[in-house]
C-alpha cells in the first residue's frame, strides 16, 4: 500500500524547527493542503501539553496541513483517525509485534510507545476551523530511553527500520483511507476501527486529569472520542482529556 495518495501534496526538509510550526506558516500565507511536510531533524520538535519530543535522524516527524470542511469539535476525531492509520502502518513495518492504539493519540508496540500525534488549529473568524495541523512522530530506527511511558522503536522490535519516506508513504495512504472512511461515514466506522486496536480495554486503568487523577474500568470510547471509565461503585464517568496509564 505504498501509492501515494492522490491529492496529498509532501514537502520535505533535511532540517526544520518543527513540521507542525511550518504547517501554521504555510496556513498564515494561504496554503489550505492537504499537504504532507516531513524533515529528517526537527530542532524544535513538540509533543502534547508543550513537552519536547525528541525526532533524532532516522525516525518519523512529519505533520499532515489540511482544512476539513466540517466543525472543530469533529476535527479533533482525526487524532482517532491518525492514530488507525499509524497503527496499519506499525503493523506493516512489523508484522510480529502487538500494535495497539492507546487513548487519546498514541500508537503502542509490545505496549510500548511508537508514536505520537498532536493536532494544532486555529479557528477563522467566522468561527470555522481555519487549518488543522496533524503532527506525528513514529519511532523507526530509535527512541528516547527515559520517557514516563516506556518507548521503543521498529527496530527493537526486530523489524528492519525503513526510511522515514518509506514510512511516511505508507502513513500518508493508509490515512487517506480512513479519512475517506470519516468523510463519508463519520466517526461511527473510525470508533469501530479504533476500539478494535485498543490497548487495555476492559481493564483497571489510571487516568490523569487537568486536576486530578481517578481510576476505573476503560469501558471503551463514545460517539465523540471521550473515554469512558467505570468508576468505584459502578460510576460511569465520560472524560474528553487526559492521559492515561495501565
Amino acid at each position: 500500500m505504498s501509492i501515494w495518495p492522490q491529492g496529498y501534496a509532501l514537502r520535505e526538509w533535511k532540517e526544520i524547527d518543527s513540521t507542525n510550526e511550518e504547517a501554521r506558516r504555510l496556513a498564515g500565507s494561504g496554503e489550505r493542503g492537504p499537504v504532507w511536510l516531513r524533515a529528517d531533524r526537527q530542532t524544535a520538535g513538540r509533543g502534547r501539553r508543550g513537552r519536547v519530543w525528541e525526532s533524532p535522524t532516522g525516525n518519523l516527524a512529519a505533520t499532515l496541513l489540511i482544512a476539513p470542511d466540517k466543525p472543530a469539535s469533529a476535527c479533533a476525531q482525526l487524532s482517532f483517525v491518525t492514530a488507525i492509520a499509524a497503527a496499519d502502518t506499525a503493523s506493516g513495518f512489523a508484522p510480529n509485534a502487538e500494535i495497539k492504539v492507546k487513548w487519546p493519540n498514541d500508537v503502542l508496540a509490545n505496549g510500548r510507545k511508537l508514536a505520537g500525534i498532536l493536532l494544532e488549529s486555529a479557528s477563522g473568524g467566522d468561527g470555522a476551523l481555519a487549518f488543522l495541523a496533524i503532527g506525528i512522530g513514529m519511532n523507526l530506527a530509535n527512541f528516547p530511553p527515559d520517557t514516563e511511558f516506556p518507548a521503543t522503536s521498529l527496530a527493537a522490535l526486530g523489524a528492519s527500520a525503513p526510511s522515514a519516506s518509506a514510512a511516511l508513504a505508507q502513513l500518508a495512504a493508509h490515512f487517506a483511507k480512513w479519512y475517506d472512511a470519516w468523510m463519508t461515514g463519520g466517526f461511527l466506522p473510525i470508533q469501530d476501527a479504533w476500539l478494535a486496536r485498543a490497548a487495555g480495554l476492559g481493564s483497571h486503568i489510571r487516568a490523569r486529569l487537568t486536576h486530578e487523577e481517578t481510576s476505573g474500568v476503560f469501558e471503551g470510547i463514545d460517539n465523540t472520542g471521550a473515554l469512558i471509565l467505570r468508576e468505584a461503585h459502578g460510576r460511569m464517568r465520560t472524560i474528553a482529556a487526559g492521559e492515561v496509564f495501565f
